[in-house]
């Protein structure tokens, strides 16, 4: 037996796709336009640091401090701060003035569910 190389031409579709009237595809309302893409690019860009995800990490159990996140994390309070500086800047985290302290939350609960899906699926839980 011999092996064959694979070609390094891509496989040409021979299926034909339904098209409207106008010769577009009919799917084309579900593509999503482009500056909801570069929005969403640059969303998920941002959420592609490790410190970020960390503080979402502890954030999406409880609200805390930024002495309780620095202590947590093994960070300076103000990196810390700095990170959620950020984190609100994209709406992630909200917060709340108790006496002295501020407590940060997370903004939504779609952003905890962002965050579970991909733990889950890292987690090979996903169905």
């Amino acid at each position: 037996m011999s092996a064959q190389t694979p070609s390094p031409e891509a496989p040409i579709c021979e299926v034909v796709h339904p098209l409207t009237s106008d010769g577009i595809p009919q799917n084309i309302e579900q593509l999503l336009p482009l500056e909801k893409a570069q929005r969403m690019a640059e969303f998920f860009s941002f959420l592609g640091d490790s410190n970020r995800l960390r503080i979402l990490s502890l954030l999406a159990t409880q609200e805390l401090c930024v002495c309780d996140l620095a202590e947590s994390l093994g960070m300076s309070e103000s990196a810390v701060s700095h990170q959620l500086r950020n984190l609100r800047a994209m709406r992630l985290v909200g917060y709340q003035k108790r006496g002295r302290k501020v407590f940060y939350h997370l903004a939504d609960h779609h952003i905890l569910e962002l965050y579970q899906a991909v733990a889950d699926h890292l987690d090979g839980k996903c169905s």
